[in-house]
């Protein structure tokens, strides 16, 4: 199947460039004089000159390395194909441009007239190529169809303008513009066929001799992969790759998100259970499988993903896999999680009381379904005046200590989404829990207090106080929004956390 699709992609980057010299060839010989004789009636000089600046051979290098200096942190590959598309783009429309050497139409305004040779549009030809390389990327590498059908969008307008662009200054024919369109599209499969912008698998197959009887359950929520179909094929074939049997299915409910079936999984003997999910999901199936030495491979597929993240676990589903049926076992904390108005619980990332939970409650299921994290964002927005709430906090039962917050979050890791630091010194096998309480007191102190957090500045005073210890109990005068998680839990007044070290065994990379 792969060499299958490798060989259509060389196909469609042959035909591309075959279509450019057979374009080139006809303009050289005056076949296809009466399409180029169109340009457009209206032409706004000064709007156009600047989108010209903006889309020359710089700002397309400009937003190649932009792109994959995105790319890099997670997907250094990918990063790499972008950069190597638009460079091999470039020299390539020097070599055609050359070889060809079309004169510009008559018609191009006299500011900055160009005497380069004009076809194919250089332009266009690195407009398409950064376009087309960065939507290769996100088609392979971004979950959400929303955000896909967003990029997608928004690339056909950028290419569109830029080849407008060189129609209305009059600096190409219509078949400069194509011919670009072509170069580029065709360097974007060339590359592609080339090198592959995917992460590579962190495992080496198995042989056919290596002994089997390892017994696999997956966990999944089905409504968190857009394909359960490809989903199973993928997990069964990276299997047979690591020397794991057939994996046992178990599939989440609404009524039970996960706990009953990674019961059954550890009453079924399985040696490795793999959750696929969110991390509400996730929280489930760890509580479950805690004390039990029955490892848990993580693939995330939820929205915040914080466990994960935290763990330095990838995010591209099948690299994710490859962790979760070939890692190192890693023991870490749960934290054992008791209150008023629900049944005692466990989590792994945060629990919290105030602010951040009136944000996970406000959240529309809807939007978060379709524009992902965004959706906590505008969630934030709403909430962000949410009102001082009066505390006590009382660390390994010491005396009660009272304080003023809009927001307090007890905290097993110490990164929030976007890797801002919340409590940079929380570790997640250290046997301890980190507290922070937070309390601007005017709409914009959140300002200089994001600042604070992000370059974790160690202080505390009355805007952000910090506690850590083996038990925190925290208790409120009114009920408040409560979350553990990132999962909304019935409002109430206190939070009991104890943390339980070591309890789980996870996969992480090695």
């Amino acid at each position: 199947m792969l060499r299958r699709t490798r060989l259509l992609v060389l196909e469609g980057a042959g035909i591309a460039y075959a279509l450019m010299v057979l374009l080139g060839v006809g303009v050289r010989h005056g076949w296809l004089s009466g399409i180029d004789r169109w340009h457009p009636a209206v032409r706004l000089s000064d709007t156009w000159r600047l989108v010209e600046v903006l889309g020359g051979t710089v700002g397309a290098l400009v937003a190649a390395a932009a792109v994959a200096a995105l790319l890099f942190r997670r997907h250094r590959r990918a990063s790499l194909y972008v950069l190597g598309v638009v460079i091999v783009a470039e020299i390539l429309h020097r070599i055609v441009a050359s070889s060809f050497d079309r004169a510009r139409p008559p018609w191009q305004f006299a500011e900055h007239h160009l005497s380069s040779p004009g076809y194919p549009s250089g332009h266009v030809t690195g407009a398409m190529a950064v376009v087309g390389a960065t939507l290769v990327t996100v088609k392979m590498l971004t979950r959400r169809p929303a955000f896909r059908r967003l990029w997608y969008l928004v690339g056909a307008v950028i290419v569109v303008l830029i080849a407008y662009d060189r129609l209305a200054l009059g600096r190409h024919y219509v078949t400069d513009v194509v011919g670009g369109l072509l170069l580029g599209g065709g360097t974007v499969l060339l590359g592609l066929m080339l090198y592959s912008p995917l992460p590579k698998p962190e495992w080496q197959p198995e042989m056919d001799s290596a002994p089997r009887g390892r017994r696999l359950a997956v966990v999944l929520n089905p409504i968190k992969v857009e394909s359960v179909r490809q989903f199973r094929h993928t997990v069964r074939q990276v299997a047979r790759e690591t020397g794991w049997d057939e994996p046992d299915w178990y599939f989440t409910t609404v009524e039970d998100s996960g706990t009953g079936m990674a019961a059954a999984a550890a009453v079924a003997g399985a040696d490795l259970v793999v959750v696929c999910g969110g991390d509400g999901t996730v929280r489930e199936v760890c509580a479950e499988l805690a004390s039990t030495g029955i490892p848990v491979g993580i693939i995330p597929a939820g929205t915040g993903n914080l466990l994960a993240r935290n763990l330095q676990i990838p995010l591209y589903l099948r690299a994710a896999i490859g962790v979760a049926l070939t890692g190192q076992d890693r023991a870490i904390d749960l934290v054992e999680v008791s209150g008023d108005g629900f049944e005692d619980s466990a989590f792994l990332v945060m629990a919290g009381m105030g602010f951040d939970a009136a944000i996970m409650s406000g959240v529309d299921e809807g939007l978060k379904a379709r524009i992902g994290w965004m959706a906590y964002i505008l969630s934030g927005l709403k909430a962000l005046m949410f009102p001082a709430m009066k505390l006590e906090v009382s660390v390994d039962e010491g005396p009660w200590t009272k304080h003023r917050a809009r927001t307090v979050v007890i905290g097993n890791v110490g990164q929030l989404q976007g890797g801002m630091p919340l409590i940079p010194d929380a570790e997640i096998d250290d046997g301890l829990i980190d507290v922070v309480l937070l309390h601007p007191q005017r709409f914009l102190s959140w300002l200089p207090l994001s600042y604070r957090i992000i370059t974790k500045r160690p202080h505390v005073d009355e805007t952000v106080m910090r506690l850590r210890g083996r038990t925190v109990h925290v208790r409120a005068s009114a009920d408040n929004p409560r979350q553990l998680d990132g999962d909304p839990i019935a409002d109430g007044r206190e939070l009991l956390a104890r943390c339980a070290q070591g309890r789980l065994l996870v996969r992480v990379p090695r």
